[in-house]
């Protein structure tokens, strides 16, 4: 997310409306505030596609609490780097230590001052936000811009993990340029480069929504990750790519299949289980993929 025009996001979790009103009232001004009144609310909208940026959390509220909240975030590597800072009455120095050891970043004891609560949110907000932005540039690909194969490596993992959850779908679209080692020799290796990075971004023009992602897969191989999808509209991205890839007219005359660029790609679509595991997704993928260049490229076979 870009955090250069538009707000950051809170979660106030917390039973007493008094509490919420107060917190509400002079946050809101600087973020955008979505409210639980109990763990369990909480969690759902942590673990949802839109999750906070930070998390305002009370200890003491009815089911789940708030140490047992944090506990179950820090976690999951979908949540774990989402900053919660402890709002509480429980002002002993062993309560406060629980927080800390629960995976909190900060400890604010009732009653609070609003511009304590404004500071010490301001601080862990914007540490947020520079650690995203050092992180995602360890996640690009140097060449093409897109997603690197740690990225994908990563967030593979975090899908499925999520599609477990959620009882839902998991797709993955291996893409691989036909011919390219033909291309690279015989239009040159910084031809190849200019190549690589028209595809990549005509690729990831193409992929919508925010939970999808397209990452290099390795030398002129792309990886497509699409959560909450099935087979059938895992299949539409692939003629998608299919269809705009051909629409580059990138000349390839070298090329045995076609006079331009064209791309082969294996579609699989999984409803993710913990009897087997992410791997077996992209071994099936890969098969898929074999199986387009084996049959001619310059398709998508699932």
């Amino acid at each position: 997310m870009d955090k250069s025009n538009q707000k950051a996001s809170l979660l106030i979790v917390d039973d007493e409306p008094y509490n919420v009103k107060i917190l509400n009232e002079f946050l809101r001004p600087n973020y955008n505030i979505r409210v639980a009144t109990n763990g369990e609310r909480a969690l759902q909208i942590a673990f949802s596609d839109t999750p906070p940026d930070l998390i305002l959390l009370d200890v003491m509220m009815p089911g789940i609490d708030g140490y047992e909240v944090c506990k179950r975030l820090k976690a999951d590597q979908n949540t774990q780097d989402i900053p919660v800072i402890f709002i509480t009455a429980k002002a002993d120095e062993k309560d406060e230590l629980k927080g800390f050891e629960a995976g909190a970043v900060d400890y604010v004891t009732k009653p609070f001052r609003p511009v304590v609560v404004e500071a010490r949110v301001r601080t862990h907000v914007d540490l947020k936000i520079k650690s995203e932005l050092l992180k995602n540039h360890s996640l690009r690909d140097g060449l093409t811009g897109i997603a690197n194969r740690r990225r994908f490596d990563e967030y593979i993992l975090m899908a499925w993990n999520y599609s477990i959850r959620e009882s839902s779908p998991l797709s993955l679209i291996l893409i691989d340029i036909d011919h390219f080692k033909l291309y690279n020799d015989n239009y040159g290796h910084q031809d190849g480069d200019s190549c690589l990075i028209k595809v990549a971004k005509c690729l990831e023009s193409l992929v919508q929504r925010k939970i999808d992602i397209l990452a290099r897969y390795g030398g002129e191989e792309f990886g497509c990750i699409l959560p909450k999808t099935n087979l059938d509209g895992a299949m539409l991205v692939a003629k998608k790519f299919h269809n705009e890839i051909l629409s580059l007219q990138i000349p390839h005359i070298h090329s045995p299949t076609n006079s331009c660029i064209t791309i082969s790609q294996g579609v699989c679509t999984v409803n993710p289980s913990n009897s087997f595991l992410p791997e077996e997704l992209i071994k099936i993928a890969d098969q898929a993929l074999y199986k387009a260049k084996k049959s001619g490229r310059n398709r998508f076979c699932s």
